[in-house]
């Protein structure tokens, strides 16, 4: 079944096409949940309280062509997720800088780190740090976007991506010399 055809499916409340949507899509909603929470137990419930709120809202969905299924739904679990973060204030958490030499310029080779490390390494930054990244580099929302969604201005939006890079720079250095 195509993604038209899925939704489609959905809409009509067939259990089938909402099976087969969950089976689909989950794995990839269960990763952007540990993006944002690094917490396998909360990705997993805003896993199941994000297919509820797919299953509920997707009379409203617009097929745009393939692929805006995903990306829908990718937006549905960001919010989700966001929202997690904001009820428990943890996007505004201050993070220490100490680990992190602002002078420093120079880019990390990070295709001598393996995917999961890195990935590791992201989900190790603090909260907001972390939710600013993932906005921004795999959402690939602008400042203002993420500024208006975290209630935050532009510049703490642009300043929390530079100390994340700074973070993850220093991480990947430091690995690179472990195992280099």
């Amino acid at each position: 079944m195509d993604e038209s055809g899925l939704v489609n499916g959905c809409k009509r409340g067939d259990m089938l096409a909402r099976r087969r949507l969950y089976e689909l899509y989950a794995e990839k909603m269960l990763a952007l949940c540990l993006r944002y929470t690094n917490n396998d137990d909360v990705a997993h419930d805003l896993l199941h309280d994000g297919f509820i709120k797919i299953y509920s809202a997707i009379a409203t969905f617009r097929w745009l062509g393939e692929g805006s299924l995903r990306a829908w739904m990718s937006r549905v679990f960001v919010n989700l997720c966001l929202a997690w973060l904001k009820k428990r204030d943890l996007l505004r958490a201050p993070a220490s800088l100490e680990a992190v030499n602002m002078a420093d310029d120079e880019e990390p080779e990070i295709s001598e780190v393996p995917f999961a490390v890195l990935m590791g390494f992201v989900n190790e930054l603090p909260p907001g740090y972390r939710a600013v990244f993932n906005l921004y580099v795999f959402e690939e929302w602008s400042h203002k976007e993420i500024a208006a969604k975290l209630n935050i201005n532009e510049k703490s939006s642009s300043s929390q991506l530079l100390r994340a890079r700074q973070l993850l720079s220093k991480k990947i250095k430091d690995y690179i010399k472990r195992h280099g």
